[in-house]
């Protein structure tokens, strides 16, 4: 199964990187494969140093801004425990995990992590339905490249009925941002075929 989670990795000058990732995970947790893009900061950091930590959290305008590009200004990190890296510290669990073997054969990366520290740091939400449709809006936001716009658009309406229906405070920043974002790529588009 695929988990929707936000990793964190360091570059070789000590930068960290923050990444919307949906790993494949076991029911276990004990180890998990990421398969990033060749082109990503998260690929580039583990295959220098591969070490990192996979967070799970309820916080989609966290998710949100990291799909979009560097978190600026960055969240409250914390030192992790058992590797080089950096914990987010609003996250509800985390993974610290060594990279255990990389596969460049494919257009995406295959990383297989092993877990090497795990820990809660407090209690998930549960579920809504605003947090889902935000989910799912940022990942259609970083597809603008080879989308087509008005399909993301389309998608976007729905969303927006059910972030209007069961969102907070949070939900609703998230989606504007992403909304931001598309009407953005759209007038660039726009520029672009004058």
């Amino acid at each position: 199964m695929i988990l929707e989670g936000i990793v964190t990795t360091v570059s070789p000058s000590g930068e960290v990187n923050i990444a919307p990732m949906g790993p494949r995970v076991d029911a276990d947790m004990r180890r998990f494969l990421l398969r990033p893009f060749p082109t990503s900061q998260t690929y580039c950091n583990l295959k220098s140093h591969g070490e990192g930590v996979l967070h799970v959290t309820d916080d989609v305008l966290l998710l949100a801004r990291a799909a979009l590009g560097p978190v600026e200004p960055p969240p409250p990190l914390v030192r992790a425990t058992m590797v080089r890296g950096f914990v987010l510290s609003g996250a509800c669990r985390i993974y610290e995990f060594r990279v255990r073997s990389m596969d460049e054969s494919e257009p995406r990366v295959r990383i297989e992590a092993e877990v090497v520290h795990s820990g809660r740091l407090r209690d998930f939400f549960g579920f809504n339905r605003a947090k889902h449709a935000v989910v799912e809006a940022a990942i259609l936001a970083t597809r603008t490249d080879f989308l087509p716009i008005d399909e993301i658009e389309a998608e976007y309406r729905k969303f927006a009925a059910v972030v209007d229906k069961t969102g907070g405070e949070q939900e609703h920043e998230a989606f504007a941002f992403l909304r931001r974002h598309v009407e953005r790529v759209r007038q660039q588009r726009a520029e672009r075929d004058r």
